[in-house]
């Protein structure tokens, strides 16, 4: 998570939610860190001493996701634990946070009733000394629940320019910033009644010409949309301005798409680009219209993109933020 404080730096906070983690360097580099129990803030505590850095921490109570967080029964405890240890110097508590289970809902009780078990966890820390802000609001609240957007929210989703409620974009002011695209790497004719890709699933039902894409399941192309067992082609992409269908099955690292018989407007060839998914301005798939195929959320497309195949290039940024 990012954000910056208002009149402040912008901060980098980590949720991290595995056993056994040196959190030394998090705590050394100045990294916002959660805590959910006395286990783990006797872990950072142990970090700050080993690097001689005071710790900043969020404390997260479970207010209803039965997730990450502390138990309501268990919150006094850490919160005099956190207390005692702000005392000594070994970490500053800087907020008392959670997280909700109907943040897609915008009408649901569940959000009030986590606002008030919110509020009721921070006053809690208040009368032990401690100087918390509050936050709350994931993607969903932070577009539709300004009430509970406390000192700090926290989008994840919008930040692709994705709505969490599955509505269009524009319609609540968002524009999708993630694009998938690579480029054609083979050109060639092939005559009708030729199979297709792994089983044969599509066979050319004419003459045709198909362009070879190095992208496939391994980089975060499901399967599933490559074309039927019925021969029906797959999603479409955008190669050379034309929306053109997948054929055959996906595989690992290759993907075959059906150019037609003849070709129209800019020729494909090598390295002619392809977008797989983007913002949908010139046509071209969106990573809801991957999802809503997939029967699966726009989530799971934008994250499931792999690191290490795939590069990922910042645009609109300043050199020294880009990742």
């Amino acid at each position: 998570m990012y954000w910056r404080y208002q009149d402040g730096p912008e901060r980098t906070a980590s949720v991290v939610e595995a056993a056994d983690v040196d959190f030394a360097a998090g705590v050394a580099n100045d990294v916002d860190l959660s805590v959910a129990s006395v286990d783990e803030l006797d872990v950072l505590r142990a970090a700050a001493r080993s690097v001689g850095r005071r710790a900043r921490i969020h404390l997260k109570i479970d207010t209803g996701l039965s997730r990450n967080g502390c138990a309501e029964a268990d919150w006094p405890g850490l919160v005099r634990a956190a207390a005692e240890a702000q005392a000594e110097g070994t970490v500053q508590v800087v907020a008392v946070w959670s997280h909700l289970a109907h943040g897609d809902e915008p009408d649901s009780p569940m959000l009030d009733l986590q606002a008030v078990r919110l509020d009721a966890a921070w006053t809690l820390a208040r009368e032990a000394g401690l100087r918390p802000i509050r936050h709350l609001a994931n993607s969903g609240a932070t577009l539709s629940r300004p009430d509970l957007h406390y000192d700090l929210v926290r989008p994840g989703i919008a930040v692709y320019g994705l709505d969490p409620m599955g509505r269009p974009s524009a319609e609540v002011g968002l524009r999708p910033a993630m694009t998938f695209r690579t480029r054609v790497a083979l050109v060639k004719r092939v005559p009708a009644g030729e199979g297709v890709s792994y089983g044969h699933e599509w066979r050319t039902p004419r003459d045709t010409t198909l362009a070879l894409l190095p992208v496939g399941y391994a980089d975060g192309v499901p399967r599933r949309l490559g074309s039927r067992p019925s021969g029906v082609g797959g999603t479409r992409v955008l190669v050379g301005g034309r929306l053109l269908p997948l054929v055959g099955r996906v595989c690992m690292d290759q993907v075959v798409v059906d150019c037609g018989p003849e070709q129209h407007g800019e020729p494909i060839t090598v390295g002619t680009e392809a977008v797989l998914f983007g913002p949908g301005d010139r046509g071209e798939p969106t990573a809801r219209d991957w999802a809503d195929a997939l029967g699966t959320i726009h989530y799971e497309i934008v994250t499931g993109l792999r690191v290490g195949r795939v590069s990922r290039t910042v645009f609109g940024m300043d050199e020294e933020d880009s990742p």
